[in-house]
């Protein structure tokens, strides 16, 4: 069998495939590189492919007479006295190969000519073992030749696609490529995924890390915008933040095959930032670069570093290297001041801690949007701390005002920056659950999905939605790539767990919600939400034991009363009740749901309409909520429904 070394430019890419599996089809060996432009561990095996191989067979094209690393195997071939050029555009060979006759693929590339493959499976193998080759059949751009059901000569079955110790099975419809490594029988699989870990802070000064963070998570951001790759969500990623275990243990812990690390440095009116991509499998810097810049030029940074990643991986990507749509920062900023005031805001809303670091993230983004009114990404982070400071924070009369807020800014946010996500998902969130205007939420949330596709948290957010307003298939199918994307963030899986007790599925909603415990045991709601799932499932005692760890009083107290009084219990229900009384308006909604079990309907629609009326997120369940089926057979029902902007359930 006939060993070829396939050398090419990425920009051809999808050629490189189809050409390496009808060689393989034809019973040669074939070795190609998805990373050709790899760095030094790379170069190794490249160097050990290439002298082992019997025919070096180098692709020419416009892009690829531009390489230096195809110029350079070209050269290597043509010293061992085993190089058979080919072309697939009529570029005329570089000079110093134009004295070999040259393989003419033009013909094949665009119709399937057999010919030109038979004329390059003969040069090949009169370069090696001599052996009469199978009969060669062109294979079709959407061809998987690995395919269970693809047609391909017995003796195929043979055939190694070798990368290194990585096989590579070409997906060419779908412009993604899947990885696998053939050994023992079983098929490990390399893709598209990339975590960023949070950059280092190499400033000297500790206080300084809010920017070394934030600029990490705004390449992530970008990165996420190339709906091509599988970019982790920061909640997974930055579990890793201090971890000292090695690059392969982490990527295997977050099923990526790719981290990207950095180093900020940054000193008066310049910031310092290196990144390298780093193999998961092997744990080797695959590419390394520093980028200096002035911090009017930091928004450029990410984006440069995006472009260049993405550039890493365009083997994964497929297409041009230099299509980069969709890469750029969006709703950045050229003003140090406000992209400083920025990052200090986004570091107190990640932290989350209390009420005053919700308030002091507020105070940085107003100073962000003091020194740049149009800075988008800053509107958009005030509405979201806006908007958090309203749902666990405000008071009833503080709320309205907060909400509103909060929707102006988003608005301002999607004017300055049509293609910001986060600014349609934070205005899609504040109308429904803060203005409970599920109707109006509507176009805001598609638009999030359709722009934030690699999002995890706009995912989520959108799965909610929809799973509360009775479209289930939609929410399944945007969690589904949420989870993927943040497998360690036990909010999501705490969302898994509502999602599907919305719809109905009591017992699929337990499994995520112990999940998301197991990852945070002081996780607030998940108990409750489990203790939900066990009543209606029947299981009192189950549901009591839940309730009883639940750490937020009103989830417990509700869930007790309508545990109780289903139980017959009816003291320890008017108890439950009594302690969510002293609560206040607040928990007007879950008043009205211990109302309804006890049969108190007039109560219970007297307690929803000053819900309503106090803009009570709780409303928000209504629609699927069954322990408010006491009241769905009453017009009041209905109309309250409507009011809130929810399509009506099929009767």
């Amino acid at each position: 069998m006939s060993t070829v070394f396939l050398s090419y430019c990425r920009s051809d890419q999808a050629d490189a495939a189809r050409l390496a599996a009808a060689l393989t089809a034809a019973g040669l060996d074939v070795w190609w590189d998805h990373l050709i432009e790899g760095g030094a561990a790379f170069a190794k095996r490249i160097e050990s492919a290439l002298e082992g191989a019997d025919a070096v067979v180098v692709l020419w094209s416009a892009r690829s007479i531009e390489s230096d690393w195809v110029l350079d195997e070209a050269a290597r071939g043509r010293d061992l006295r085993k190089l058979v050029p080919a072309s697939l555009d009529d570029t005329p060979s570089p000079l110093g190969f134009r004295q070999y006759q040259t393989v003419n693929l033009v013909h094949w590339r665009e119709g399937n000519d057999e010919a030109p493959l038979q004329a390059l499976v003969r040069a090949v193998t009169a370069m090696g073992s001599g052996a009469k080759p199978e009969p060669v059949r062109a294979v079709s751009a959407g061809h998987d030749p690995l395919a269970p059901h693809g047609q391909l000569p017995a003796n195929a079955m043979r055939r190694r696609l070798v990368l290194g110790a990585l096989a590579a099975v070409p997906v060419l419809g779908g412009g993604l490529y899947a990885w696998r490594h053939f050994a023992g029988g079983s098929a490990v699989v390399i893709d598209n995924s990339v975590a960023v870990l949070p950059f280092d802070n190499l400033s000297g000064d500790a206080a300084q890390a809010y920017f070394s963070d934030g600029l990490s998570e705004e390449v992530r951001s970008t990165l996420t915008r190339n709906l091509a790759l599988r970019v982790m969500a920061k909640s997974s990623s930055s579990r890793f933040a201090t971890d000292q275990r090695d690059a392969t243990e982490i990527a295997n812990e977050l099923r990526v095959s790719y981290l990207l690390r950095g180093t900020v440095q940054r000193q008066d009116d310049t910031v310092r930032v290196t990144v390298s991509l780093v193999e998961g499998q092997t744990g080797f810097d695959s590419w390394s670069e520093t980028f200096t810049k002035k911090l009017t030029d930091v928004f450029a940074v990410q984006t440069e570093i995006a472009y260049a990643v993405a550039d890493r991986l365009s083997a994964f990507v497929g297409g041009d290297r230099d299509d980069r749509d969709g890469l750029a920062a969006v709703g950045g900023t050229s003003n140090p001041t406000a992209l400083d005031a920025y990052l200090r805001g986004r570091s107190l809303y990640d932290l989350s801690s209390d009420e005053a670091s919700e308030r002091a993230a507020l105070q940085a983004f107003d100073d962000a949007l003091a020194a740049d009114a149009n800075f988008a990404a800053a509107h958009a982070a005030r509405a979201r701390s806006l908007t958090t400071i309203a749902n666990q924070y405000g008071s009833p009369d503080e709320n309205v005002r907060l909400y509103a807020e909060a929707v102006t800014a988003a608005e301002r946010a999607i004017a300055l920056a049509p293609a910001l996500a986060e600014a349609h998902s934070t205005l899609g969130f504040t109308r429904f659950q803060g203005q409970l205007d599920a109707r109006g939420a509507r176009e805001p949330f598609q638009e999030s999905r359709r722009l934030g596709a690699g999002e995890a948290t706009v995912l989520t957010r959108f799965a909610q939605y929809a799973a509360r307003c009775g479209r289930h298939d939609e929410a399944r199918d945007a969690l589904e790539p949420a989870l993927v994307r943040d497998p360690l963030n036990p909010l999501i899986h705490r969302a898994a767990g509502g999602i599907a007790y919305a719809g109905g599925r009591f017992a699929d909603a337990i499994p995520p919600l112990e999940k998301a415990l197991a990852m945070n045991p002081k996780l607030t709601r998940a108990h409750a939400a489990i203790g939900d799932s066990r009543l209606n499932l029947g299981d009192l005692d189950g549901a009591l034991e839940a309730y009883a760890k639940e750490p937020v009083a009103d989830m417990r107290f509700a869930g007790l009363a309508v545990a109780h009084r289903r139980a017959g219990r009816n003291d320890e229900a008017d108890a439950a009740m009594g302690e969510l009384r002293t609560l206040g308006d607040r928990v007007l909604y879950q008043q009205a749901q211990g109302l309804a079990e006890a049969r108190a309907i007039d109560e219970a629609f007297d307690a929803l309409e000053r819900a309503q009326a106090l803009r009570d997120s709780g409303l928000i369940y209504a629609r699927n909520d069954p322990f408010l089926d006491p009241l769905r057979g009453d017009a009041r029902f209905k109309a309250l429904l409507e009011r809130l902007g929810f399509d009506l359930p099929v009767a």
